[in-house]
């Protein structure tokens, strides 16, 4: 914890990170999510982008071919992120600010990731 026992982003974001990369198929980022137990992979793309379960959910309800559908092709660009050391009510507002259940956690670059859940599990 920090020195004031707050938790921040940093305490509770899990890691390591996830990754996929743009040109994989929805199919393979399904199958990562489930071995890695987590519900959103970061895209190794220049730009912040992530493809989450409800991503992957999206593709197979419109009928899509996720055996053959880029993750680029269904993947958010341009996310927002939030700093290790920003305090969970920060991160908890901004989720709710932007309606997102997935934050992407950069010092310099990807570090971790915090999700709804995790925000749910540290502030109850």
């Amino acid at each position: 914890m920090t020195h004031s026992d707050r938790p921040t982003v940093g305490d509770v974001m899990s890691t390591p990170l996830e990754t996929i990369a743009p040109e994989e198929t929805v199919t393979e980022a399904a199958r990562r999510m489930r071995d890695g137990d987590v519900s959103a992979l970061v895209v190794t793309t220049t730009s912040r982008s992530i493809v989450s379960s409800t991503d992957v959910i999206d593709a197979v309800a419109e009928g899509r071919d996720t055996s053959s559908l880029a993750v680029r092709d269904v993947m958010t660009e341009n996310v927002e992120t939030a700093s290790p050391d920003l305090y969970m009510e920060e991160a908890a507002a901004m989720m709710t600010t932007y309606g997102i259940k997935h934050l992407p956690v950069v010092d310099d670059d990807y570090v971790g990731m915090v999700s709804s859940t995790d925000v749910t599990a540290h502030l109850s």
